[in-house]
């Protein structure tokens, strides 16, 4: 193992495909998850428990991430989130919309931020995001989870222009619908076009790696055929 990737959410349905994808092609996956959830994680990652609401959790998860110097850290993958949708604006309280925020834009925000100083430490890396297609196509009865989506495409471009003299790549995909079991159980019904995780899982592989090196800014529609 040559370098090490921080991946988030990684005991989700996409996050299990991601992990597994990063650990078959080599790198060492350092997994913060809730207490009790580490054996969800797929083998070969190696679980940091961390409250990713926490600043201090997510820099002590970091410096276990950087805490191998022959496998200097040099991805993060955010994927950690959540959806809450309901009824229309005026039908949602403030505090159910701010719950959107907590849950998809201040782990991405927090974890990419104690990431980022080991990072240009270290020559350079990559930063990918997970936002939604709702992020650029929203939909009604779901403000908090639309706006919390678009907050991380907006965090990810700002992080983009910030460190692009730095070494530091950030790139987001923009999921339509997962076929993942928590959706099926959510939307039963015709799945033929929902998107395979393990699909997603390559798009970032490889912008994690070098292969996509010309690359940040971007967002990747990852839609299927949806």
């Amino acid at each position: 193992m040559s370098r090490t990737a921080v991946i988030t959410g990684g005991t989700g349905g996409l996050g299990a495909a991601v992990v597994s994808t990063f650990v078959e092609a080599g790198w060492r996956v350092v997994a913060p998850v809730r207490d009790g959830s580490q054996r969800r994680l797929p083998a070969g990652a190696e679980p940091v428990v961390a409250d990713l609401t926490s600043p201090e959790q997510v820099e002590a998860a970091i410096a276990v991430a950087a805490g191998q110097g022959e496998a200097p850290l040099r991805a993060v993958v955010n994927l950690v989130g959540g959806y809450a949708g309901g009824g229309r604006i005026h039908e949602t309280a403030v505090e159910d919309f701010e719950a959107m925020l907590r849950v998809n834009l201040r782990p991405a925000y927090l974890v990419t931020q104690a990431a980022l100083p080991v990072l240009v430490a270290g020559g350079g890396g990559s930063v990918v995001c997970v936002s939604s297609r709702a992020a650029v196509a929203p939909f009604p009865g779901a403000a908090g989870y639309v706006t919390a989506k678009a907050a991380v495409l907006a965090f990810a471009n700002a992080v983009a222009v910030e460190y692009k003299g730095q070494g530091v790549r950030c790139n987001t995909v923009l999921p339509s619908v997962i076929d993942t079991p928590a959706n099926r159980d959510g939307m039963p019904g015709d799945r033929a076009k929902w998107v395979d995780p393990a699909d997603i899982a390559k798009v970032i592989l490889f912008l994690a790696g070098d292969d996509s090196k010309p690359t940040s800014g971007a967002a990747v529609p990852v839609y299927g055929q949806a």
